[in-house]
């Protein structure tokens, strides 16, 4: 994807920036559509971060443009983006109540001062925190806190709402609610939307499609199905999901050329006999339900896990593993 953005809502054309002689952002070149959700999804440091604060105006590019509704607001300042962010940290003001917070939103655009009251009432109640005006903050859950920084964004009805690892705060045990009700959320009100995460359960959850960085580069763009059933390289295939990456004899067993790797899923191998074509030892059994995850040496010394029923084999036992599905990709070293 690249070029002028065409008729896509929202584009990135060859946006970069470099911050030394070996550390560069981008080119990343990236269209999105109205009301489509967007996952950034990488390692710590692969440029998702700095991208987002690009496409909010926070962040100057070296060079590159990003267009909304064909305009190019490359130059345009924040204010007047009209890009809600939501921070990793919220930003709230403890000393400011929730209506207070959700106001600051309003400040240095255009609907300051435009039944202000009213704006915020508005803007709480897509966020599902009407009649929340007077609360303190500190009275609020996390995930309500959440909601407030979200309505605090969506106040000056931003064209794009930006979100930096909105649920990197919450307790794990709340966040996987907490992501279904957001996206609920962001659907409802049918804006387009950008996050960023290092989790790739929440983009898969959040996001219509995932665009999965890394060192700074883009390395593909698809939809969780198509991330995971057909990675464009070895990092997004190791990345995304669970994976077993085989060399050498192990991978030509599995029919992978000369200088190739394969990787293999765990659900896609499986204990059998015969014509398996690895051999080893169950060195270690995880019970996970309906399922269990088995690590198994093989003789080749490398390892590889297999998704299997819980009773398909014991630790200490002699197996052979056959691949009902592989990928094959050019060995890069590693």
């Amino acid at each position: 994807m690249g070029g002028d953005g065409g008729g896509s809502f929202l584009a990135l054309d060859e946006l970069h920036v470099r911050f030394s002689d070996t550390v560069t952002i981008g080119p990343v070149s990236l269209t999105i559509e109205r009301g489509e959700i967007l996952a950034l999804l990488g390692p710590s440091g692969s440029g998702k971060t700095t991208l987002l604060r690009m496409l909010a105006g926070f962040e100057r590019p070296d060079g590159g443009r990003v267009r909304v509704e064909g305009e190019d607001v490359t130059a345009v300042p924040p204010a007047r983006r009209r890009v809600g962010m939501v921070f990793q940290h919220y930003a709230l003001f403890p000393h400011l109540d929730v209506g207070e917070n959700v106001a600051f939103g309003l400040h240095g655009t255009r609907d300051e001062g435009r039944g202000t009251g009213e704006v915020v009432a508005q803007a709480l109640a897509l966020v599902d925190l009407a009649g929340f005006e007077r609360r303190k903050v500190q009275e609020l859950s996390g995930g309500q806190q959440q909601r407030v920084a979200l309505a605090r964004a969506l106040a000056p009805a931003p064209r794009v709402l930006a979100l930096d690892e909105p649920l990197s705060n919450l307790d794990p045990s709340l966040r996987e609610r907490t992501r279904r009700e957001l996206r609920t959320l962001i659907k409802r009100i049918g804006i387009t939307a950008v996050f960023v995460t290092h989790e790739q359960e929440e983009a898969f959850d959040l996001g219509d499609r995932v665009a999965v960085l890394s060192a700074g580069r883009l390395n593909q763009v698809g939809t969780p199905e198509e991330l995971y059933e057909r990675p464009a390289n070895l990092f997004v295939g190791t990345f995304v999901g669970r994976a077993n990456v085989l060399r050498g004899a192990a991978a030509r067993a599995l029919g992978a050329a000369h200088g190739q790797v394969v990787l293999v899923r765990p659900e896609q191998l499986r204990f059998g006999a015969g014509g398996s074509a690895l051999s080893g030892v169950v060195a270690e059994r995880r019970y996970t339900g309906a399922a269990a995850f088995f690590q198994v040496t093989l003789e080749t010394g490398e390892r590889v896990e297999v998704q299997a029923a819980p009773d398909a084999a014991r630790v200490g036992e002699r197996v052979r593993v056959g691949a009902t599905r592989t990928l094959c990709f050019a060995d890069q070293g590693g």
